[in-house]
């Protein structure tokens, strides 16, 4: 059966305060980083499915996600699927 790679990319919602992502930006300034501004900081998630097909694997990965791996209430996600190719 073919695997395939996932990627989620999970991000605050606009309007939520990012706390680390405002600590990160005034550390940043405070090194001379003046023209870096609104830092957002969130979470990268890969993992391997197998299916039948790549509209299988894009249905898991986005079902997946909608249940465990984001919170509807703050935050967003979006993700990719590809198949993993073996190498001969």
């Amino acid at each position: 059966m073919p695997k395939y790679l996932a990627k989620v990319k999970v991000m605050l919602k606009k309007g939520i305060l990012d706390v680390q992502g405002k600590t990160v930006e005034n550390s940043l300034r405070t090194l001379g980083f003046d023209t870096i501004s609104n830092i957002r900081i969130g979470k990268y998630i890969t993992f391997e499915i197998e299916a039948e097909s790549l509209e299988k694997a894009n249905y898991v990965a986005n079902t997946a996600t909608d249940k465990l791996l984001y919170n509807p209430n703050i935050e967003t996600y979006s993700y990719e699927v590809d198949e993993i190719l073996e190498e001969k």
